[in-house]
């Protein structure tokens, strides 16, 4: 069994709309707020110079949004409405692991100008692998996005799917869409154009707020996509548990056998 890491990294020094700020304690400075933490809290006296070095742990906090990186989109993510079910969307905590854990297929939208593609693309492209997914199978879209990233291009220049399109998808039993751009859908830029040329409210976001209507999951920002057959594989995707988050992040990886 061969691993491939589908994952982006989480860095604070690539660019990112939404800044990641990182900072770090180093194991002397842990080391210090180890002793004024005992201190504190439980009266306990505790001389940094006993231990080796002086160090102890380091500690690494990060503010970032639960969109940065690779990571899952839960129902709720979407919207306050779930037309499927009583009671709203599920958050990321409430989501059945067994999504994440699935078949995968790969559908190469590298030649897809930036803005939304069709249902006919994904035709096409199921024709070409010679597979249609099956109920609960993983599908992703490899738009090569990840070419830029690090730079503003990255949130600016892929392909999405329009609102057919994701619906196709659904239809078909998928209940988990991959992709290693910024969004399922066009970019903001793409989509707020055609909007306001054409005052069609069904270029909104269509992919996202397909999900008010239909229970699914997207997992977006992934990578190394190239790499993976055009099936045959396994997709492991389990987002973090944020309890009542609209998202998690993934350590995403494909399992595929060796040959």
């Amino acid at each position: 069994m061969h691993i491939i890491d589908l994952s982006s990294p989480v860095d604070s020094e690539q660019y990112e709309p939404d800044p990641v700020e990182h900072t770090v304690l180093t194991p002397a400075a842990g080391a210090r707020h180890m002793s004024e933490e005992m201190a504190e809290h439980f009266g306990l006296g505790f001389d940094v110079d006993d231990l080796p070095d002086g160090e102890f742990l380091s500690l690494d906090r990060l503010s970032l949004t639960t969109h940065t990186g690779t990571h899952v989109d839960a129902p709720s993510h979407y919207g306050t409405r779930a037309s499927y079910r009583e009671g709203g969307p599920r958050h990321i905590d409430e989501m059945p692991l067994d999504w994440f854990h699935r078949p995968g297929l790969v559908l190469d939208l590298t030649d897809a100008p930036t803005g939304a593609v069709g249902r006919e693309v994904l035709e096409r492209e199921f024709d070409r692998i010679g597979k249609l997914p099956e109920p609960m199978d993983i599908v992703l879209l490899h738009t090569g996005a990840p070419r830029y990233q690090g730079s503003p291009k990255y949130f600016t220049d892929f392909a999405g799917l329009d609102g057919p399109a994701t619906n196709y998808l659904l239809d078909l039993g998928v209940k988990v869409i991959g992709t290693d751009a910024f969004s399922l859908d066009a970019p903001f830029t793409d989509i707020i154009a055609r909007y306001r040329e054409t005052r069609d409210r069904s270029v909104l976001w269509p992919a996202h707020f397909a999900g008010r209507d239909r229970e699914y999951c997207q997992v977006e920002r992934l990578a190394n996509l190239e790499l993976l057959p055009p099936h045959g594989f396994t997709v492991v995707c389990f987002p973090i548990k944020v309890a009542r988050a609209g998202a998690g992040w993934a350590r995403a990886v494909a399992l595929v056998d060796n040959p």
